[in-house]
């Protein structure tokens, strides 16, 4: 589906259908063509109508990138990451939306999912200050909203360590580990998204390319720092995972060596047993206990009950229990 948003002679309209002649130098129309789930015939029109490198076409089709940015004549071609928020799943998920930006348009090539673009879709349609500015400042306005749905999964991110940060001490079931597992990949995706998107826009803050201007430099600029901070916390969250595993692996390693403690005593409490039951259950003559043959079992049981009972005491005397 191709959706054109036109602006000319002070107004915004959604066009049916493209007129070549939106894309000339001097037409004075400004046009967002907003590509969701393209196919080959959508291909074909990037390449044909827009005249775009086919190796740019050929990324913009493809499922997922790695964020970048590359200048053409005429244009620019970026590739950014969105988020998916999912608080209830614990699900975290990463979508790339490609951009192609001149002085006179703007291309956006999604799968048709993606809430920032629904939103200045919607803004488009109300107001035509939106689209009045430029292909550029709409492209901004567009990669504003996408870092800004960021923020409530890292928030996310920094509740489930505060979780995993109380729960590490008292549990170590199978569950536990998992989890911890779970957001270390959640944060390692985070980070392999957001160090690169943040490289990209401070490509575009810095103004290494002649289509963005000095006002315009400055909104991206304002993007870029909050990259760099939420690159920061990715960071951060690194150390305080790493640091979850290995206070989880400490306690499951301590209570491994408390469990071989009790076993190893249980063990030592039941040698001296076994070893009367074994000297008295040989069929040999033994010096036999007072009070003749009704009591020689009580004597045994009592000899035993003493043993374990002085092993006890040892050990406790030494600190073993």
């Amino acid at each position: 589906m191709v959706r054109y948003f036109v602006h000319r002679a002070g107004h915004t309209e959604l066009a049916p259908e493209l007129d070549p002649a939106w894309l000339s130098p001097d037409s004075g129309v400004y046009l967002w063509a907003d590509f969701a789930q393209p196919g080959p015939e959508e291909g074909r029109s990037l390449r044909d109508v827009f005249a775009l490198h086919e190796l740019a076409v050929e990324d913009a089709l493809e499922q997922t990138n790695q964020p970048k940015v590359e200048s053409y004549e005429g244009y620019l071609h970026l590739v950014l990451h969105g988020i998916n928020f999912q608080p209830d799943q614990h699900a975290f998920d990463t979508y790339d939306i490609d951009f192609f930006v001149s002085p006179r348009y703007l291309i956006t090539v999604h799968d048709g999912k993606r809430r920032s673009i629904a939103k200045v879709a919607e803004l488009c349609g109300r107001s035509a200050f939106v689209l009045s500015e430029g292909p550029v400042a709409l492209m901004h306005r567009i990669v504003d909203t996408m870092v800004d749905h960021y923020r409530p999964e890292v928030d996310e991110l920094a509740e489930r360590l505060d979780q995993l940060e109380d729960r590490v001490v008292g549990s170590v079931g199978r569950e536990l580990m998992s989890e911890i597992l779970a957001v270390k990949r959640d944060i390692t995706m985070l980070r392999r998204v957001l160090i690169p998107q943040r490289d990209v826009v401070g490509r575009l803050a810095r103004r290494e390319f002649p289509l963005i201007g000095q006002e315009l430099a400055y909104r991206f600029r304002d993007v870029y720092d909050q990259l760099v901070r939420m690159s920061d916390d990715a960071l951060m969250f690194q150390d305080r995972v790493t640091g979850i595993l290995d206070a989880h692996l400490a306690t499951v390693s301590n209570r491994l060596a408390q469990v071989s403690t009790l076993l190893a005593v249980v063990a030592t409490l039941f040698g001296p047993l076994t070893v009367i039951t074994g000297l008295f259950g040989m069929n040999v003559p033994l010096p036999a206990f007072p009070g003749g043959d009704a009591l020689q079992f009580w004597w045994i049981i009592g000899l035993m009950i003493v043993a374990s009972a002085a092993m006890f005491a040892w050990f406790r005397r030494t600190g073993w229990l």
